[in-house]
Formats: C-alpha cells, sequence, structure tokens
C-alpha cells in the first residue's frame, strides 16, 4: 500500500517543508511554537495533512500564520 508523499496522512517535518516550501528549521520553529498543529512520535514531529489544511484555509486577505 505504498502511497506518494503528497497523499500521506502524517507528514515529517522534512516532507512539510517541501509541501510548504519553506527551509526545514523555519518549519521546524512553526511546529515547535505551536503555530502549525503537530505532535510528537518518539523524538520526531509529525503534522497531519488534514490539519494542516484546515490551517492554510484560514488565512484571507494577506493574513498571516
Amino acid at each position: 500500500m505504498a502511497e506518494n508523499s503528497n497523499e500521506q496522512e502524517i507528514m515529517t517535518i522534512e516532507q512539510l517543508a517541501e509541501y510548504l516550501q519553506l527551509s526545514e528549521t523555519t518549519t521546524y520553529k512553526l511546529v515547535q511554537n505551536g503555530t502549525i498543529p503537530a505532535f510528537k512520535l518518539g523524538r520526531h514531529w509529525r503534522v497531519r495533512k488534514k490539519g494542516l489544511e484546515e490551517l492554510l484555509e484560514r488565512p484571507e486577505n494577506g493574513e498571516r500564520l
């Protein structure tokens, strides 16, 4: 049941950075400070794609995350 990385339900910081076209450092900071909803699995951060898509739908009219 192999899936394309863009279709995965849960993404790593690396996958998220690529998806958002940000550096991994910036992405990690956004996750750590709670701007992007995430959870830790062991020592590693994970992001649910559904939660991310909901977050990205919120900003309108040039608002920042």
